[in-house]
């Protein structure tokens, strides 16, 4: 019997949920066993998944759960250096060099567990099974068009926050739009053909703002990107690889540009392959907009739990592509699952001696 955990998210402002208590009638009723914890921040309350059939554990218990259950979440574990001894099915952010992502993979490696990284749940064809995306480039073009209105009104980006519903962002940024009497800014999107750019894209096409779109056509010649700098906004969507050109160099800040908000919605700074190099750390809900340079402004805006700003969208979304390969969890060594966990053995090679 498989036996699911869905932890409770420790992320601040993290309210997702990855499996809907729709999606685990569905797995309690093909055999699985599924605890869901108790959580103060998430979207959908335990009850639902208690009156779907499943155990309801306290916040923070699957840390004491059977070895063998399978521990699901979304975004990072506590940072507190304890051996992992599970299998984890999450966004681990370990396989690119991140510094934080290696002290993730030696915990497992110390604890002997597993990491399922949902970034790599992909098919035969190397396409992801599940993906956020498209609420990210949505949320992350929102953001960018704050980023882009408090400039306007001579300021940086104030705190942003969690919306009921796409409607109601919607709403709230056709109003600081009108509030600042001004033509609405060009932007130009890398990665238009995909699902975060196709997010952001839709965001831009209900707010007004003219889009270039480009996807692996236009950045194939490898730099540099001059149409970049002539965009008010530029809106990354392409997640960083080896191979991955640079967009925006180092020294962009000072030069002649139109360009005053970077969106960068992939949100890896801390990878080698990033393609935004004028800024390091990713941005928070609280300070959402980073100033890389002055006089003219550039900001960076870089959240990099951009769906949770739409919480029940998201999950919902999420939860239905993920639902069909939540089935094939008894078969762990073969097809999607079994790519995911070639690449987590791949990655703990690469830790080198302990």
């Amino acid at each position: 019997m498989v036996h699911l955990w869905v932890r409770a998210e420790s992320r601040e402002h993290e309210q997702r949920v990855g499996v809907t208590p729709e999606g685990c009638a569905i797995l309690i009723a093909r055999g699985f066993q599924v605890t869901v914890e108790q959580s103060p921040t998430r979207i959908i309350e335990a009850e639902a998944y208690r009156a779907a059939g499943c155990a309801i554990a306290p916040e923070g218990a699957w840390t004491g759960a059977p070895k063998d259950a399978i521990i699901f979440g979304l975004k990072e574990l506590p940072e507190d250096g304890t051996p992992l001894i599970h299998r984890h099915i999450m966004f681990g952010h370990a396989y690119k060099g991140q510094p934080a992502g290696q002290v993730l993979l030696q915990r497992f490696r110390t604890g002997g567990g597993a990491l399922y990284d949902l970034e790599y749940l992909v098919d035969a064809q190397g396409r992801r099974v599940a993906a956020f995306g498209y609420w990210a480039g949505y949320a992350g073009a929102a953001v960018a068009l704050m980023c882009w209105v408090a400039q306007q009104r001579g300021a940086l980006c104030g705190p942003v926050d969690a919306y009921g519903t796409a409607d109601d962002m919607r709403a709230a940024l056709r109003a600081d739009l009108a509030d600042i009497n001004a033509a609405p800014p060009t932007a130009l999107i890398i990665g238009a053909l995909g699902r975060v750019g196709a997010g952001a894209a839709d965001l831009c096409a209900a707010m007004g703002v003219a889009v270039t779109k480009w996807d692996m056509d236009e950045t194939a010649h490898g730099g540099p990107f001059p149409e970049v700098l002539a965009h008010n906004i530029f809106l990354n969507c392409i997640l960083a690889r080896p191979g991955t050109p640079v967009f925006v160099a180092s020294d962009a800040g000072a030069a002649a540009r139109q360009l005053s908000v970077i969106g960068d919605i992939a949100c890896d700074p801390d990878s080698a392959f990033s393609p935004i190099k004028v800024y390091d750390r990713v941005t928070t809900w609280e300070t959402p907009a980073l100033r890389v340079h002055d006089a003219p402004a550039l900001d960076v805006t870089a959240i990099d739990n951009l769906p949770s700003m739409l919480p029940l969208e998201s999950s919902e979304d999420f939860a239905a592509q993920l639902l069909p390969v939540l089935m094939g969890l008894d078969q762990l060594d073969v097809d999607i699952w079994g790519r995911a966990a070639l690449a987590f053995r791949e990655a703990i090679g690469g830790l080198g001696a302990e």
